[in-house]
């Protein structure tokens, strides 16, 4: 599948029409995101669309991170940049950037691309886009050679680097060894041996998804500093988030497992529905009340006057 989609215009993006006050806003969004990754530790979870978002950005979270899995999931498509493309993936993180206030990073699969002039470009529309950092992954979606040889996949790092240097946004680089996810036979140590030579190649942050154990964990904080090390959490791990951040964990992120519980809920329900008749899996909701009450009163906040040449005062969204 083509990852371009006639029906989406990457003209339509984010900082390319919003004007000064917009790229102004997102500029703030950039330097607060780098700013939340030179101490402490902070969690990033990832919405999958406009509602997940605005209610993780009422509860306080700093800031958010798209997930691939949970939009193509929304969108009765798999988790392949194959099946959702590029643009497709582009406009969402766009909405998404565009409807909060918190910075936002961009889980951009393997950059829509294998040389890395195909990254670069990639990464230049998603800069664009206004998120605040952008991730690249060195999975190639191949069963028979899962991973991108290092040489290009440290290639494909330094391309996209390159990509955001041009940008002059300060968009943050995250790059993603894929080590665990494949089931790579030494996954930990190939998975220093990569984030290393990508922190070389000038990503910003370095992100390994899969380990769990407390070792491990210590041991890929200490492989990367003085650069951050993000942590996918998606299960229960044994650790709270205080017992994370003692490992030297900057950023914690939970991928599609927010999406998934919701995906949880509806198919216990549904198949409850379905071979047993029965209304069972509807115990335990969320009041529609509550629901519709918190997206009302967070629309009268985004509502803003505006004024138009003419005088005629409208109302914007932001």
């Amino acid at each position: 599948m083509s990852s371009r989609d006639p029906a989406i215009s990457t003209s339509d993006f984010g900082i390319a029409t919003g004007g000064a006050g917009w790229r102004a806003a997102y500029d703030a969004r950039r330097q607060a995101f780098r700013a939340l990754h030179e101490r402490g530790c902070f969690v990033i979870p990832n919405p999958w669309d406009v509602g997940s978002a605005r209610y993780l950005q009422h509860l306080g979270f700093p800031a958010l991170a798209t997930t691939s899995a949970g939009f193509a999931f929304s969108q009765g498509l798999p988790d392949s940049d194959a099946a959702v493309s590029r643009d497709r993936s582009l406009a969402h993180i766009a909405e998404i950037a565009a409807s909060i206030d918190v910075p936002v990073n961009a889980d951009f699969q393997s950059g829509y691309g294998v040389q890395p002039q195909e990254v670069a470009d990639s990464v230049a529309r998603c800069v664009a886009t206004g998120v605040a950092g952008l991730s690249i992954e060195d999975s190639t979606g191949e069963r028979s050679s899962p991973l991108y040889e290092l040489p290009l996949a440290v290639e494909r790092i330094h391309a996209a680097r390159q990509a955001i240097d041009r940008s002059g946004g300060g968009v943050l680089l995250t790059a993603r060894a894929e080590c665990y996810h494949v089931g790579h036979p030494d996954a930990f140590r190939e998975s220093v041996r990569r984030l290393q030579a990508y922190a070389e190649a000038g990503a910003d942050v370095l992100f390994a998804p899969g380990p769990h154990k407390v070792d491990e964990i210590k041991a890929l904080v200490a492989a990367v500093q003085p650069k951050p090390f993000n942590l996918l959490v998606v299960r229960d791990i044994g650790l709270g988030v205080s017992d994370i951040a003692a490992l030297g964990v900057r950023r914690i992120s939970v991928g599609a497992a927010l999406a998934l519980a919701a995906w949880a809920s509806f198919l216990r329900a549904a198949q409850a529905l379905k071979s047993e008749g029965s209304f069972a899996g509807f115990a335990g909701l969320a009041p529609y009340a509550d629901v519709n009450e918190f997206l009302a009163a967070d629309l009268r906040a985004r509502r803003t006057p505006v004024v138009a040449v003419d005088g005629t005062p409208s109302v914007q969204i932001c």
